[in-house]
């Protein structure tokens, strides 16, 4: 199944932008404001990223686009900042999280990592990269044990960080899935909320999905009614999409766990349904 025709880098890259102002995140007409600087470097980096990629990685058929969004914003401490990216790490190599990845090499999942705080901070941390082999995760999860924390606003954008990964993940028209993954430990505080850009064009046909992380208390214990809560707002207003879901995570120490099992989720159920569905292409019924 090839899907769409690649459009040309040029045309991806104003679809972009047209996104980004939809959402209230680039001025529609006129003058940049002051300050617009950081937002403009915002546009470049989501550019950067769709216009290198050659016309035939763009069009390359993969069973899956899946971007991932990292929350690092002011609530995530540096201890907690590095439970999340080697927790990543070792969810991506996990055994049974590599044989789902690699269980279909010639129709690979396609893999995005980036990380989100306030309205003007969104920074890559994986390009685009496709997962035929084992040699491809090892070196996503040793570039992202590799990865220092970058300053950063502190601030919750949760709305801008979904139209960001929106963005990125729409010109991968050739995979048969497009699906957003936000990890976050609270709401959104500034900027567009989740609920002012979940209509906008970019999230069209996108399945997001959710992973909700409770914060790690000093007693160790639980806050059982801050996750119910947070997980409730996330369910409401940011996960969409056919077999959306959101995953919990009970603090930053579970984030990997809790990581394998919503990869799991999202893989396995994938493999199985489009081989299923391949299949049926080759040999239809007499």
């Amino acid at each position: 199944m090839g899907g769409c025709a690649a459009k040309p880098p040029r045309a991806r890259c104003r679809g972009v932008a047209r996104a980004m102002a939809a959402a209230g995140l680039l001025p529609r007409r006129g003058r940049f404001p002051p300050g617009a600087g950081r937002l403009l470097r915002t546009l470049a980096a989501v550019c950067l990223v769709v216009l290198p990629l050659p016309l035939a990685a763009q069009s390359a058929p993969c069973r899956q686009a899946l971007a991932l969004g990292l929350d690092v914003s002011g609530s995530v401490s540096a201890a907690e900042y590095r439970l999340q990216l080697d927790g990543l790490a070792a969810a991506l190599t996990h055994p049974d999280v590599r044989q789902a990845l690699l269980s279909v090499p010639d129709l690979p999942v396609r893999l995005l990592v980036y990380e989100w705080s306030g309205p003007e901070d969104q920074h890559i941390l994986v390009n685009w990269t496709d997962i035929p082999d084992t040699a491809a995760l090892t070196a996503i999860a040793t570039r992202l044990r590799a990865t220092t924390r970058s300053p950063a606003n502190p601030a919750t954008a949760l709305g801008t960080a979904m139209v960001f990964g929106a963005s990125l993940l729409k010109p991968q028209e050739s995979c048969w899935k497009r699906t957003l993954d936000i990890s976050g430990d609270g709401r959104s505080n500034t900027g567009p909320r989740p609920q002012d850009v979940n209509h906008e064009p970019a999230l069209e046909g996108l399945t997001i999905n959710a992973l909700v992380i409770g914060s790690d208390r000093p007693d160790g214990g639980v806050p059982a009614d801050e996750i119910k809560a947070l997980r409730a707002y996330f369910e409401e207003l940011v996960i969409r999409g056919p077999g959306a879901f959101t995953e919990v995570a009970l603090g930053f120490a579970d984030y990997e766990y809790a990581m394998v099992r919503k990869l799991l989720r999202e893989t396995e159920g994938l493999a199985i349904g489009q081989l299923s569905r391949q299949s049926r292409q080759l040999h239809p019924a007499q």
